[in-house]
């Protein structure tokens, strides 16, 4: 596509091989990086965008798909800037692309983009779908998808379904996977800033791993001090 051909090139031209190495360190080596950091990025992204626009809405899926199979993971941030555009103008609903994008080269610097920024949101535009997409998210047990279960609410306070966000904690609690273990603590963590009763005396009636009960009470306890 030339609209990606033209994204390559953008951001190549700005490539810095000092900073590349130690981002991709950072990384545990799972992805290339053209070595640009994030306030150099935000920056080339918005002239990009200024110059070459957004991608049409219909052709988002092929897009997202075909940015996905470049190296560089500042383009998959820029993937994720164009997707969360789109899906706060309800300009795309397509869950399978959600779940190709959390799936393939999943770490948590997209995975947690993709939860809170763009899950979440297009869950909020589409409730309807929320029973079934937890389900086959939590059944699936791929731990990002059971991930972004427990995170896609991180933003909703009040609106929160404290219930669903419970019942999936009670169910991936007795996990191994440190990436699940800090996503429980980090989301009741949350919680905590709205409603820090019920988050204090679900961490105290249900078996929670040490992380994940540490990460929970951070607040609390600064609250308490």
């Amino acid at each position: 596509m030339d609209y990606v051909n033209h994204l390559v090139k953008h951001f190549a031209t700005h490539a810095d091989v000092n900073n590349a190495v130690p981002m991709k360190r950072y990384m545990k080596n799972r992805f290339e990086f053209f070595g640009i950091k994030s306030p150099e990025r935000k920056t080339l992204t918005r002239t990009f965008f200024m110059e070459y626009g957004l991608p049409d809405a219909k052709d988002t899926n092929e897009f997202l798909r075909h940015i996905w199979e470049q190296p560089q993971r500042e383009l998959h941030y820029v993937g994720l800037d164009i997707l969360e555009k789109l899906v706060k103008r309800q300009k795309i609903a397509d869950v399978d692309l959600l779940e190709f994008l959390i799936t393939t080269k999943s770490w948590w610097d997209t995975v947690d983009w993709l939860a809170t920024r763009i899950v979440g949101v297009h869950l909020k535009h589409y409730p309807d779908e929320i029973n079934s997409i937890h389900k086959d998210w939590m059944d699936s047990k791929n731990m990002w998808l059971q991930r972004v279960c427990i995170l896609f609410q991180l933003k909703y306070k009040n609106e929160t379904d404290v219930p669903l966000l419970f019942d999936t904690i009670k169910r991936l609690s007795d996990s191994d996977e440190f990436f699940i273990q800090k996503a429980i603590g980090w989301a009741l963590r949350e919680y905590s800033k709205t409603d820090p009763d019920i988050v204090l005396r679900f961490v105290d009636t249900h078996d929670l791993k040490p992380l994940s009960r540490r990460e929970a009470l951070k607040v609390i306890k600064r609250q308490v001090r």
